[in-house]
């Protein structure tokens, strides 16, 4: 067989039109870049975070992109007003308190529309495998049993990631289980996920974070989680960025 004929074909699905790119946090572990800037305004390979995520939102045809804003918020908000071409860009303002996550999400409901939703956190770094990524999650979505699609990385693939991994997956994708104490859980949450806003009910007041939705989902068999099949990068520190870089630049 051929090498042409060995390259997988494309995955089929409804992408998102739309998405929500968390970029309200304080980006405290990124001290002291984010003195003077935002996080999702770090640069990491020669552009800011927030563009590398907003390319994939373009290669993959997503229309519209609600943006959750915050700390030095007039700063980032003038930074993705009009500047990604095709992607109509909605600001939620949490200027008045940070709502983590889960309160995010609640804040944002009236604009996020009624069909699923593609939630990416804007300090994420990922390269696409043999597919796009989020056409991949959008191939996997299954409306009659999920509520959650979590992308998720092998721990052993989780670069520059100090953590101990998240989840289990079961042999159908459902999540089956949260990492134990003093355990290690095979899989780690890239910050990418394809949310359905019928999950977005009976929330606590306050900030909260979204694991209070999926915990539901879990407890009802509807969260899944699909293996991303590429490289992904925790950039969430000053010393990560380099080491992003080098292997980035290595090919």
């Amino acid at each position: 067989m051929s090498r042409q004929q060995t390259i997988r074909p494309i995955p089929r699905g409804t992408v998102p039109e739309t998405a929500m790119v968390m970029a309200a946090g304080l980006g405290k572990r990124m001290r002291p870049l984010t003195a003077t800037r935002p996080k999702p305004l770090v640069q990491v390979a020669g552009k800011p975070l927030i563009d590398h995520v907003f390319e994939r939102l373009q290669a993959a045809g997503i229309k519209r992109a609600v943006v959750n804003v915050h700390y030095l918020a007039d700063t980032l908000e003038a930074h993705v007003t009009d500047r990604f071409a095709g992607i109509d860009v909605v600001i939620s303002d949490e200027r008045k308190m940070l709502m983590e996550t889960g309160g995010g999400l609640v804040q944002a409901r009236h604009l996020l529309g009624d069909a699923p939703v593609l939630v990416v956190n804007s300090d994420n770094l990922w390269i696409d495998g043999p597919v796009d990524a989020i056409k991949l999650l959008a191939s996997r979505w299954d409306d009659a049993k999920m509520d959650a699609l979590l992308l998720m990385v092998p721990l052993a693939r989780a670069n520059n990631h100090g953590g101990m991994g998240d989840f289990y997956l079961g042999s159908d994708g459902r999540i089956v289980g949260r990492r134990k104490p003093g355990r290690v859980a095979p899989f780690a949450y890239t910050g990418i996920q394809m949310l359905h806003p019928r999950l977005i009910a009976d929330w606590p007041e306050g900030p909260f974070s979204t694991n209070i939705f999926w915990d539901r989902a879990i407890a009802a068999g509807r969260a899944y989680g699909q293996v991303h099949q590429g490289l992904w990068f925790d950039v969430g520190t000053p010393a990560a960025i380099p080491k992003t870089e080098a292997m980035l630049a290595d090919g």
